[in-house]
């Protein structure tokens, strides 16, 4: 199930990816590498963190297969019809919700402790994302205060996974309802422009 989970948020952040390069001028070859960053970037520093080797797109190439034919078929989509800079919001919580989920349970299965699967399902979730922003010379989503709760959605789906293992371990709708939890805040989050404060002084705003 994890496998399938994983190779789901493997496609759905190389769309991502992919419609990140609009407007940017890429070629081909530069639109499938800000996709394939995108999807495996997180889950590479996950791994090394974890001392998980080889890292998981090494054991089993078949990500980096998943990730290229996705970001192919968003190129020729996008280049026939004009897609909404919803699209790529939208591809990117899910994402960010899959891949949170995944990077969370895979540290707790490798032992890790509660604080550390919720600090590392955080970063498998967002650290793709901040790549992609990164190559693409743009300020990362997670750091744009107009964002709605970016970090904050993967940080409490990570809490929530962390605690329902810990009273109901291994039940197999753990995953599920950590991943609807972070799913449903960032689109809530999108939808109502839900932010928490910004980091401003009374001098700074005068």
């Amino acid at each position: 199930m994890t496998f399938w989970i994983e190779q789901a948020a493997v496609a759905v952040c190389a769309i991502s990816g992919a419609l990140a390069a609009v407007g940017k001028r890429l070629d081909l070859f530069g639109v499938l590498v800000l996709a394939v960053v995108t999807a495996v970037g997180g889950g590479t520093i996950r791994d090394l963190c974890l001392g998980a080797r080889p890292v998981f797109w090494i054991e089993n190439p078949s990500h980096i297969v998943t990730a290229s034919a996705t970001a192919l078929v968003t190129f020729f989509i996008a280049r026939g019809w004009m897609l909404p800079q919803r699209a790529l919001l939208i591809a990117d919580a899910f994402g960010l919700a899959l891949f949170t989920i995944v990077g969370t349970e895979k540290s707790l299965v490798l032992q890790s402790s509660g604080v550390i699967a919720v600090m590392l399902g955080v970063i498998t979730g967002v650290a793709g994302g901040i790549l992609r922003d990164v190559l693409r010379r743009e300020v990362p989503l997670v750091f744009q205060p107009e964002i709605y709760l970016y970090a904050t959605a993967s940080f409490c789906g990570a809490v929530a996974l962390v605690t329902l293992q810990h009273f109901r371990p291994d039940a197999p709708e753990n995953r599920f309802l950590a991943m609807a939890l972070v799913l449903a805040l960032r689109l809530a989050a999108i939808w109502w422009k839900l932010r928490l404060p910004v980091f401003q002084s009374r001098d700074s705003s005068q």
